[in-house]
């Protein structure tokens, strides 16, 4: 019996690929097969496991029971789940840097909790994406220090005569928090001083709000005035952008004249890039971005700085407060994807779960707080009804009792509280989110490519 053509010429043309996949270097971003896996499926052998990078190496150390070194693999997991495609525009752009093109800004808004608010996993991910893709800049950053160890890597600050009022936090709220959830009010002598660690800046944007009373604000760049802007005017929010010498590293805020108040600021570089906006809140939850933003406030927020991603990293702190998670976190989760889709039609939401949440139990032993897994069930449950990307967090870094095992670890990658990481502990989290974003890239690229084969080779 013969061998039917066109079924030859199909295999025959695939086998091409995945071979070409692996050699053409102008293609070795596309992978369609890990060769170290051919000889386990052919002799039915259990994965040796051996990881390629340090980061895996420490999650295997840990002996989780899960991980992400390789995903397909049985016991382990692949975190980063997208089956509606939300995540299609984020990587046709992150592609349009690939390809050379120029001026192609590439934006995640990080939305998170206490452990985003020192930059940390933000950091790491920031640092990994713009290796990869090209540097546009450190992205946004508050006016001053609502915390102690607020901070971003990469900036350092030093700010007085400001009021804060953070959105999670004040009584009397009137909404207006700007896209980092944090006002600055200041008279004359306010002033905020940024260092920037690395040259080659050409752009500083303040974020403010306008009002009838408003006075004005000056900027400066290494002791030269950049320009002042006045507040004054009818109610609304205002963006003032000054260019930067790229040799100059010391930018200065400072009210002029009047009360004004402030957001926060963005540093830009030329050229193309990816923008990674950290904008954890200290003690925050679904709730920021649900009710204690004014929506239509957020949405022009979210419509100005246009991210590719915007990222809901919430879960930890409502996870010791059950009634929250059974009764109201939904409905407030929905919110926010419902908002963001008002804001951005056709951009990209991921949900990503919160870590792992330790406590001790009567036995005195650390254990994971009851409800948590609960709600890393219900955001999972959630983004797969709404069609949105989902990183589970919890599972990609060990599962139940992981923080057990990371305060245990040497060196300690948890802190005496069994919530915040160290910095060790974020640097896995932030690699296994890279890793999560990169392969749905990959496989996002792959999968084009094939379609593109299909249809030439439909056309024949």
């Amino acid at each position: 019996m013969e061998f039917p053509r066109k079924t030859f010429w199909t295999l025959t043309s695939m086998v091409a690929m995945v071979v070409g996949l692996e050699y053409a270097p102008e293609l070795k971003h596309y992978v369609l097969l890990d060769w170290d896996d051919v000889d386990q499926v052919v002799e039915f052998r259990e994965s040796r496991l051996q990881p390629r990078e340090p980061i895996a190496e420490a999650v295997l150390k840990l002996k989780p029971g899960t991980g992400t070194v390789k995903a397909g693999v049985r016991g382990q997991v692949e975190p980063l789940s997208d089956p509606a495609n939300s995540l299609g525009s984020f990587y046709e752009a992150i592609e349009r840097i690939e390809r050379g093109e120029e001026g192609v800004k590439v934006r995640v808004a990080h939305y998170g909790d206490s452990p985003t608010t020192a930059d940390l996993i933000t950091a790491d991910v920031r640092n990994l994406l713009q290796k990869r893709f090209g540097d546009g800049g450190h992205g946004f950053y508050l006016i001053a220090k609502p915390w102690a160890w607020y901070g971003h890597r990469g900036v350092d600050s030093d700010s007085s005569g400001w009021d804060i009022e953070a959105s999670n936090l004040t009584k009397n709220r009137d909404g207006y928090y700007g896209y980092g959830g944090v006002s600055f009010r200041g008279g004359p002598g306010a002033r905020a001083k940024f260092r920037l660690k690395e040259a080659g800046y050409a752009k500083v944007e303040v974020a403010y709000r306008q009002q009838e009373s408003g006075g004005s604000f000056v900027v400066e760049g290494c002791g030269e005035s950049l320009g002042e802007k006045s507040t004054a005017g009818e109610a609304a929010d205002g963006f003032a952008e000054f260019a930067l010498d790229g040799a100059c590293k010391d930018v200065l805020v400072r009210v002029d004249s009047g009360a004004v108040r402030l957001y926060g600021l963005q540093f830009l570089k030329p050229g193309s890039g990816v923008v990674y906006d950290s904008l954890g809140l200290n003690g925050a939850y679904i709730s920021v971005l649900a009710k204690f933003l004014k929506a239509e406030h957020w949405i022009a927020e979210l419509q100005h700085y246009e991210p590719e991603v915007v990222v809901i990293n919430y879960g930890t702190n409502e996870s010791v407060y059950a009634a929250f998670v059974d009764k109201v976190f939904e409905k407030e989760l929905r919110e926010t994807i419902r908002r963001i889709r008002v804001a951005l039609p056709g951009k990209g939401i991921l949900v990503m779960s919160p870590m792992d949440r330790g406590e001790r139990n009567s036995a005195g032993q650390i254990e994971t707080v009851p409800a948590l897994q609960r709600l890393v069930e219900l955001e999972k449950k959630i983004s797969a009804q709404e069609g949105v990307a989902f990183f589970n967090t919890f599972e990609a870094m060990g599962g139940n009792g992981t923080m057990a095992k990371w305060y245990s670890s040497e060196p300690r990658l948890v802190g005496a509280d069994f919530i915040h990481p160290m910095p060790g502990g974020a640097k896995i989290i932030g690699n296994l989110l890279y890793k999560g974003m990169l392969d749905g890239y990959n496989r996002y690229k792959t999968g084009k490519r094939l379609s593109e084969f299909a249809n030439n080779v439909g056309g024949l």
